[in-house]
């Protein structure tokens, strides 16, 4: 499949889980298609990158693996998305590339994510936080931002001071996130 024919089999793909998942096996069952998809997902002023990134996010689930030879161009390009429903899909990626890396059982993903690619995760993460996005990109966003604390010691208390002042206006889901990491950094800087 070219390019050119994944970007009009996208066309296809709607907010359904069994239209992302069908779309997602595809890519499963070619995983070299998953350069040219994050070519489509970061075209960022392309309404149907929106439904690259959906298709991404379903194939990481599932094959995180195939993402990590392209982990560069994913990591490098992650300021430039900007559609909600795009956005979206990008923090959960990289909440499941840094629950990845900071797994205590050992991984490839931990002996080839570069300072680079997680200072660039950071950066997207903490934009995502404190910029204009919904909730769920909040959520994972706070959740990567927890982890990479681990690691830089700066970010946990930049988070907490985030979380801490915006806790009064969030929303239910958000509050409920927000308290359980709060929680965990009391814990952990005690």
């Amino acid at each position: 499949m070219t390019k050119e024919e994944l970007y009009k089999a996208l066309d296809y793909v709607n907010h359904s889980r069994e239209k992302r998942a069908e779309m997602a096996g595809l890519i499963t069952r070619n995983p070299q298609l998953v350069k040219p998809l994050m070519h489509i997902a970061f075209n960022v002023d392309d309404p149907i990158s929106n439904r690259a990134c959906w298709v991404l996010e379903f194939t990481a689930k599932e094959n995180l693996p195939f993402i990590y030879p392209h982990l560069d161009h994913f990591t490098a390009n992650l300021g430039r998305v900007h559609f909600d429903s795009a956005v979206r899909p990008m923090a959960k990626i990289c909440e499941y590339l840094t629950k990845t890396y900071f797994s205590k059982q050992k991984n490839e993903l931990q002996q080839i994510m570069t300072e680079s690619q997680l200072e660039q995760i950071t950066s997207a993460c903490f934009d995502w936080l404190i910029g204009e996005h919904k909730v769920a990109t909040k959520a994972y966003s706070i959740t990567s931002l927890w982890l990479l604390g681990q690691k830089y010691p700066w970010i946990h208390p930049e988070l907490k001071i985030i979380l801490e002042q915006s806790y009064a206006e969030g929303s239910a889901a958000y509050k409920a996130r927000a308290r359980d990491i709060l929680a965990k950094l009391k814990k952990y800087s005690a």
